[in-house]
């Protein structure tokens, strides 16, 4: 488990993570939403050991990561823009790895360069933005790590690649229990991958949740009334916001669906219709809840 409490990181006068709390469990898929600049590659860089906190502590299963060789070999850090040594060849970098890891699936490794129409004898040179992405995500996963951190991890990919990560990334958790933190800056690019979401702002994260909970939890309902009413009818309800035009109300609530529908009959409206939220209308309600804009969060 990674566990990070009042976590702190500056850099000169600029404070980058303040007093951030945040838990991912082992087995999930972790993905960490905020806009460019919000601290996410920093965070990573924390969990991964390349840095040291100001104050506040992270940990993982309980031991400090910073100068702990036998932690730092269970973990692999993509970073979204990586060095590569000119002239350099995949093989090449694929023994670089293997170095520095000490285990390398090399029959896992080429089964999916050849799937991604890869070869070991390519140079990074010649390679787009998205191709270097793609090779470097497999020498990573043929690590075989136990927590694996990728920082924009679909930049660059075409939807088909993109599928095939994503599968890759199901079997590491399916078939080893690996933790995966994945960033981006697209709240749409990672919410089919992960089960746990946050939303990292000002250095801190200012909402979290279990998707399928959040999912699940808050909805949209549309009702309306013979009689004039305003807002004040619902208040034994968890109102997150309400709109009325006409007779007609527009609320988004958060709860249990069936027993709020069934508490909603009993004031007898003429019509009333529960309906699903995407996930981003979730984080912009959650969030307005807050008193933040989610446009302000995430670039959409």
């Amino acid at each position: 488990m990674i566990e990070a409490k009042q976590l702190c990181k500056n850099f000169g006068d600029k404070e980058v993570l303040k007093d951030m709390n945040c838990t991912i469990k082992d087995g999930s898929i972790y993905g960490l939403i905020g806009a460019n600049g919000a601290g996410k590659s920093t965070f990573l860089r924390l969990i991964s050991g390349v840095y040291y906190p100001d104050s506040g502590f992270l940990n993982i299963n309980g031991k400090e990561v910073y100068e702990n060789n036998e932690i730092k070999k269970k973990i692999i850090f993509v970073a979204d823009e990586f060095y590569i040594p000119q002239g350099i060849t995949v093989r090449k970098q694929a023994a670089m790895y293997e170095a520095l890891y000490g285990s390398f699936d090399h029959e896992y490794f080429e089964k999916n360069l050849e799937i991604l129409s890869l070869k070991l004898d390519d140079k990074f040179a010649n390679y787009s933005k998205g191709m270097k992405r793609q090779a470097i995500m497999l020498c990573a996963l043929a690590c075989k790590g136990d927590y694996y951190l990728f920082d924009e991890t679909f930049d660059g990919l075409d939807p088909v690649v993109r599928n095939h990560m994503k599968k890759l990334l199901y079997a590491e958790i399916a078939d080893r229990g690996a933790t995966i933190v994945l960033t981006s800056h697209n709240l749409r690019e990672l919410e089919d991958i992960c089960d746990h979401l946050g939303v990292l702002y000002k250095g801190g994260i200012m909402f979290e949740g279990d998707i399928n909970d959040i999912k699940s939890n808050v909805f949209k309902i549309q009702t309306g009334f013979s009689e004039d009413y305003d807002e004040s009818k619902f208040k034994n309800f968890d109102v997150m916001s309400f709109k009325k035009a006409g007779s007609v109300a527009t609320l988004i609530i958060k709860g249990d669906s069936v027993s709020t529908a069934a508490k909603m009959r009993e004031l007898n409206p003429l019509f009333l219709d529960i309906l699903p939220l995407t996930l981003e209308e979730v984080f912009i309600y959650e969030m307005e809840v807050l008193g933040y804009a989610f446009g302000e969060l995430s670039d959409k």
